[in-house]
């Protein structure tokens, strides 16, 4: 696979796809290495690929929610989240699509609150559900000639270390980042790869 696109590409997941695809591969995005792009901008997405040209294909493994209990969430948290990793994703694939080869794909990622909801998970798991939802219709539309798809993992390692909280519940970034690769290159447009801890 030729030029990838990488948004989110100084994060934790974007970081692992990055050296998995090969850095020579790719082209890395995010607000504040490489390309610079807020994916809460439409505008700003549109002027990304619009520099870019042609595409092999992109991972999005940017754009957050917030994960805070019912009765602390507020507008805002709520906005905040459908702007960046709902809205962001799905204006990925508006603005991207036509820059991705044909038989190329957009590779999107969620988590597994989509399917699994737990105490505090109402906005991520709104989010993520939607954005799942939003692979599969895309999918049925003849005319956008590009795979979309989904990398959907739980809890990641490196996360739960950071937050103070036991690592060996969650799967490592680099594993995340495998399934993302394997997506990018064969998944079927619409397909959800869950990743859970075995």
């Amino acid at each position: 696979m030729g030029k990838v696109l990488v948004i989110g590409a100084a994060g934790l997941i974007g970081a692992e796809v990055v050296k998995a695809l090969g850095a020579e591969n790719c082209i890395a995005a995010s607000r504040n290495a490489g390309e610079r792009v807020d994916i809460s901008d439409p505008q700003s997405i549109a002027a990304l690929f619009g520099r870019l040209g042609e595409l092999d294909g992109v991972v999005c493994a940017g754009g957050a929610a917030r994960f805070k209990p019912w009765g602390q969430t507020t507008d805002e948290d709520w906005t905040f989240s459908l702007a960046n990793k709902l809205l962001g994703q799905v204006n990925v694939v508006r603005y991207g699509a036509a820059h991705v080869k044909a038989g190329g794909a957009i590779t999107l990622t969620t988590g597994l609150a989509a399917q699994y909801p737990s105490s505090g998970s109402a906005i991520i798991t709104t989010v993520n559900a939607a954005v799942e939802a939003f692979a599969r219709a895309v999918a049925v539309e003849p005319s956008i000639g590009v795979r979309v798809n989904i990398v959907s993992p739980g809890w990641v390692a490196e996360t739960l270390a950071a937050m103070g909280r036991d690592p060996s519940g969650g799967i490592p970034a680099a594993d995340v980042a495998q399934v993302a690769v394997r997506q990018l290159r064969e998944g079927a447009s619409g397909s959800v790869a869950p990743i859970a801890k075995r």
